[in-house]
């Protein structure tokens, strides 16, 4: 097998706190311990497309990148080159580009490509992998819902930004009697919203993977009521089941469901109807993806990008690095991806809720 001698590194997907540690920590890896050259391929695959986009990386490319947020070398989630979408004066066409990605990767020199990146991203960079292209892994989504993985980077961080929305939002609450909906991001799975309401003591959390009714929510800001607690938060997660009767209703009164209305702003307006209170709803959005990684994505993140590096120089490809425990190992990408790691409803976290009062909206 011919000596590496220069990797690539892309990001693909949404954006997320601790992408730049995982560049930054793989570049001097890279540099500082193997000698390789490295080569940032701009805004996900779009790079290899467009291979005038990429550029070399060199150790004054990532000084002082640990802190910040985003990525230095861009990400789409529309950059599938097996699907490439392409517009001419208004008529989209999609197009199959992925050999001239192996084309240029080549062109480029590349020995192996880091893909950062969720499910979607490692998919692609699967697929490249079984044409020819030697690739590694690395996971992201603030979500936490691979299964491959006990933790993904940038979790932590949104959990932190929601849970400091959560705190400053019981002061007002207290003080107006309101029940307040805090809508966090969590498409297909509730980690987000269970974490950050266990930390930010939230009194109800309504997820994707435990079905509600509105009538028990309101049943239990009506007992609140009762013991003298006037005020309820609900930390609730994007992705959650909106109840048959909320869609229903939603559609009797506007006759559709009004495009673009938020989830939380559906229930809470379902809330607010049965439970003939005051609500209040903040949608965080992609407040949750941006600014500075928390200390422990920094370190997770620091250890991915040296990982990555490592399993290049073990010729490891077509596997992505995984936290199992407090290690870092090595997982088939194959049997990373199309497995989403969702809460289980009778795990630790939820009876933990459930022990300390909080309510889930299916009693």
């Amino acid at each position: 097998m011919s000596e590496i001698r220069k990797i690539g590194i892309c990001t693909g997907g949404g954006d997320c706190p601790g992408l730049n540690a995982v560049i930054r920590a793989a570049v001097k890896t890279a540099i500082l311990k193997y000698r390789y050259e490295v080569i940032g391929v701009r805004d996900g695959f779009d790079g290899l497309i467009w291979p005038e986009k990429s550029r070399l990386l060199t150790l004054n490319d990532v000084s002082g990148i640990l802190p910040r947020g985003g990525t230095i070398l861009g990400t789409t989630n529309r950059g599938n080159p097996f699907a490439y979408r392409i517009n001419n004066e208004g008529q989209e066409t999609v197009h199959d580009l992925s050999d001239e990605v192996i084309k240029n990767a080549k062109m480029l020199g590349l020995d192996a490509l880091i893909v950062i990146g969720g499910d979607g991203t490692q998919k692609i960079g699967l697929q490249l992998a079984a044409k020819g292209l030697p690739v590694v892994g690395v996971p992201k989504t603030i979500d936490n819902d691979l299964s491959a993985t006990d933790v993904t980077f940038g979790f932590d961080t949104a959990v932190h930004v929601a849970m400091d929305a959560i705190d400053r939002i019981h002061t007002t609450a207290e003080s107006h009697h309101r029940v307040m909906v805090v809508e966090v991001m969590g498409r297909d799975a509730g980690w987000i919203a269970l974490h950050a309401g266990l930390a930010g003591g939230a009194h109800v959390i309504l997820i994707p993977e435990i079905p509600f009714t509105i009538e028990s929510v309101c049943s239990y800001i009506q007992q609140r009521h009762i013991f003298g607690k006037k005020f309820t938060i609900i930390s609730l997660a994007e992705g959650v089941k909106v109840p048959e009767d909320v869609l229903k209703e939603c559609i009797s009164r506007y006759g559709s469901v009004p495009k673009g209305i938020s989830v939380g702003n559906l229930i809470g307006e379902a809330i607010a109807q049965g439970s003939n209170k005051e609500v209040r709803v903040t949608v965080l959005g992609h407040v949750q993806r941006g600014g500075s990684p928390s200390p422990m994505d920094r370190v997770l993140s620091t250890r991915f990008g040296v990982a990555a590096v490592d399993l290049i120089a073990q010729r490891g490809f077509m596997k992505m690095v995984a936290l199992r425990g407090d290690r870092l190992e090595f997982v088939d990408i194959a049997e990373a991806i199309g497995k989403m790691k969702g809460v289980d409803p009778q795990g630790e976290m939820v009876n933990v809720a459930r022990s300390v009062g909080i309510h889930f909206g299916d009693e």
